[in-house]
């Protein structure tokens, strides 16, 4: 039913025991009808590595495979040639998760866009989708895309048209990059989807006081959107304070449904198709 869209799986704090119990979690959810598939996100080359294995393994496992721009400071020539090779896989459907963090800065700041420049381009060589991490760099994470033609035309034109409103018809351009839970305004929101982009919502729609991700839920079509989980991590209420898990994701569908009015069964559909198209899952 859920399509899972980022998830971190390949977690280095699990325990092999915690990670069998989590997988087993989700083969639960996948046999009971709650979930379809689930993403397991790269954040450096060995979590990439692990990614592109659990892909191989469990039907419905996906894999991205990239630098997160906390591991930025480790990250060099060799390990892109590896992110390269493991882009080829099968079940390897992304370039990510890749971006800017201003917050933590545990990367400094040039070398972080060093390395995004850098994996947008293997993405753009590659026709294949991006997922972008971006906390507190909203003005210079979209500045760096554009100048790195995430959304050219040549680019654009490498991917089919999706569905789009009649009052938006621009926004029918898809240039297969995903803001990975979205964080950022209402306004900065439709732009990203004017150029070609698409939100993902998290865990943190359901926090009672997060008014602007709620906002963006409001104003944005269905037809832009994924959910996700980004566990292990924003786990959503009912379950916040403990670790998140992929079949929480439920709870930040069943929140878009609320916010929009309609039923929690049109939500999932939406999104598992919008990400399936998004992710080229047949």
């Amino acid at each position: 039913m859920l399509y899972d869209s980022h998830a971190h799986l390949n977690n280095e704090g699990f325990s092999e025991e915690e990670r069998a119990e989590l997988i087993e979690a989700v083969r639960a959810a996948v046999s009971g009808g709650l979930l379809s598939y689930v993403n397991d996100i790269g954040f450096d080359l060995e979590s990439s590595v692990l990614a592109a294995r659990h892909a191989e393994m469990y039907d419905w496992c996906y894999a991205a495979v990239g630098c997160h721009p906390h591991d930025a400071k480790n990250f060099d020539d060799m390990q892109l040639s590896m992110i390269r090779m493991l882009a080829g896989k099968e079940k390897v459907k992304a370039i990510g998760e890749i971006g800017l963090d201003f917050y933590y800065d545990h990367s400094d700041k040039d070398t972080q866009r060093y390395w995004f420049r850098k994996q947008i381009q293997l993405a753009n060589e590659l026709a294949m989708p991006i997922v972008i991490h971006d906390r507190d760099a909203n003005a210079e994470c979209m500045q760096i895309l554009k100048e790195e033609g995430a959304f050219s035309d040549e680019r654009i034109n490498k991917f089919p048209r999706r569905p789009a409103p009649d009052d938006i018809p621009s926004a029918s351009k898809d240039a297969r990059v995903l803001m990975h839970c979205y964080s950022g305004s209402k306004e900065l929101a439709e732009q990203y989807i004017r150029l070609g982009a698409t939100i993902s919502i998290a865990g943190p729609v359901t926090y009672k006081n997060n008014r602007k991700t709620i906002e963006v839920v409001k104003e944005i079509p269905a037809e832009f959107l994924l959910v996700e989980t980004d566990s292990p991590y924003l786990t959503p209420v009912p379950h916040r304070g403990k670790r998140n898990m992929p079949p929480y994701v439920k709870h930040t569908a069943e929140k878009i449904a609320e916010i929009k009015g309609i039923p929690f069964e049109r939500v999932a559909e939406i999104t598992r198709k919008n990400a399936m198209r998004f992710f080229n899952i047949e």
